[in-house]
């Protein structure tokens, strides 16, 4: 007998039993409730899956929907002018869908205890109309049976929802959202979907799970960076952790506090496209290291999916071409602006659009360079510029006709070159996560200075660890600041979500 279910068997909708809206005025009890409302939504749709031709054929296609948190408030009360989130600037409805509730804990109770406290209003969570995806409501790391399917011959899509696409975008993020006539407006800058689809990303490409991200982020574009990053994480941990908790590498290999040695001894096959790594600390505070390799479709890659957990700053230490002649190689360049010739963002972000420096990450740089080489003040002007920074997409650009690009790069009055920084910029100021640049020349071709073999390996053996430690030294005067300081004014717009 042929027991495969077709299409015309599907007749109805099945979902979980309706849930009550509940309003909190406590933070931690607020996410609690979303916690246990996402686990059993998502629950629901699993064992639907795994029910498939063991209970008989389905006649019905199942639907569960994220759970969504909502505020309301009647007052154009004036909050605290010095912060940059944490309030919203007009009365109404505010609303936010969410997703992994407990991945996102400590970041949801901190955003839920500001509003709180700047409205004196309590938070509503509720269900939303928008349903989870099966292929989201699996997680990370799931493995699921294909045996579970081979007894239908219709699409799964006729049973459960996909990924919505057309819907799936940064209009939030990007300012161009606006709600219909009636609509509540957004309380956070990215949707449910959008989060779980970029949380799908991270993992295919760094080969670690979303929830060994830090918040305080260094990009780079050397695998000696990497190399030196994990030296250093294995002797904080054979050393106690000296305040971190446990070092990730690919494949979520763990090597906790007090151990010299991984838990396993499992290792990948191959690296993944743009490995990750991570120091851990206790709310997310610790530090995660991604090597982007070169290009800025990759820094954007990258960088559109990690501003999703929402960190709280993300530098690029990098190499780079120096444009002076008065640089030698070696120096550093921290960057005040930026030259935008990478054409990753220009839908998104148009090169017209100004990027500001922003003086909390200046200054945790220039102090950190201070610190690590020992030259203060008017002396450390001997081994760093400030200045602008070009970014391009043509790697060769050497070899074209040099009067045009030359010209625009002295115009800009730059001081380096190279192809990720301004596009990590750029997507920090448009998805409001504080940046920061700290480059090293390692060549300088308008001079015809060109490093031989020898030389190159000799530069990377004495500068790349002295640059690490200026990059964690910065991340770590950073990270001792208030989210509050760090997160700037400067990155809002006109109407902003409350939600950092």
């Amino acid at each position: 007998m042929d027991t495969r279910i077709s299409s015309t068997s599907i007749l109805s909708v099945a979902t979980p039993e309706a849930f009550e809206p509940q309003t909190f005025d406590d933070a931690a009890a607020a996410v609690d409730c979303l916690q246990a409302l996402y686990e059993r939504n998502t629950r629901f749709l699993c064992e639907a899956f795994e029910g498939l031709g063991k209970n008989g054929r389905p006649v019905t296609r199942f639907r569960a929907c994220y759970p969504q948190v909502s505020i309301e408030t009647s007052s154009f009360g004036h909050v605290d002018s010095r912060l940059s989130f944490g309030y919203v600037s007009a009365p109404g409805v505010y609303t936010t869908t969410i997703t992994r509730p407990r991945l996102f804990r400590h970041y949801l109770k901190e955003q839920f205890g500001h509003l709180m406290r700047n409205h004196g209003v309590g938070v509503t969570v509720s269900e939303s109309s928008t349903p989870i995806p099966l292929h989201f409501a699996f997680g990370e790391n799931a493995h699921v049976e294909a045996s579970a399917a081979e007894t239908i011959d219709i699409p799964l899509r006729d049973l459960f929802d996909a990924p919505d696409l057309t819907t799936t975008d940064d209009e939030i993020a990007n300012g161009s959202y606006e709600p219909g006539p009636g609509e509540p407006s957004p309380l956070a800058p990215f949707t449910a979907q959008r989060i779980d689809y970029s949380l799908a990303r991270l993992s295919h490409y760094t080969a670690t799970s979303a929830t060994h991200f830090q918040n305080f982020v260094l990009f780079t574009n050397y695998q000696f960076y990497v190399d030196e990053f994990c030296a250093w994480a294995r002797q904080q941990m054979a050393e106690g952790g000296n305040g971190y908790t446990a070092f990730v590498e690919p494949g979520n290999i763990l090597t906790p506090a007090g151990a010299d040695r991984p838990e396993t001894h499992y290792t990948l096959a191959r690296l993944p496209q743009m490995p990750a790594y991570h120091l851990k600390k206790k709310g997310h505070g610790g530090i995660t290291l991604v090597n982007i390799g070169v290009g800025p479709s990759n820094a954007k890659t990258i960088t559109d999916h990690i501003a999703v957990l929402r960190p709280h700053v993300w530098l690029m230490l990098g190499h780079c071409a120096g444009l002076r002649n008065s640089q030698r190689l070696g120096d550093y360049v921290l960057a005040h602006a930026y030259m935008r010739e990478d054409h990753v963002l220009d839908d998104d972000l148009p090169v017209w659009i100004p990027l500001p420096a922003l003086a909390e990450v200046q200054v945790a740089l220039q102090d950190a360079v201070a610190e690590v080489t020992g030259y203060q003040g008017y002396d450390l002007k001997r081994i760093m510029r400030t200045g602008t920074v070009a970014t391009i997409d043509n790697r060769n650009w050497e070899l074209r006709d040099q009067r045009g690009p030359v010209k625009r790069l002295s115009q800009a009055r730059a001081i380096a070159l190279d192809m990720e920084s301004a596009t990590i910029a750029a997507n920090g100021f448009r998805f409001r996560v504080p940046y920061g640049t700290l480059l090293c020349v390692s060549d300088k071709p308008l001079h015809g200075e060109l490093k031989l073999p020898g030389m190159a390996t000799a530069f990377y053996r004495t500068q790349v660890s002295q640059h690490l430690k200026i990059g964690i030294l910065a991340l770590q005067k950073l990270a001792a600041m208030p989210p509050e300081k760090l997160h700037s004014r400067k990155l809002r717009s006109f109407y902003e979500t409350s939600f950092q």
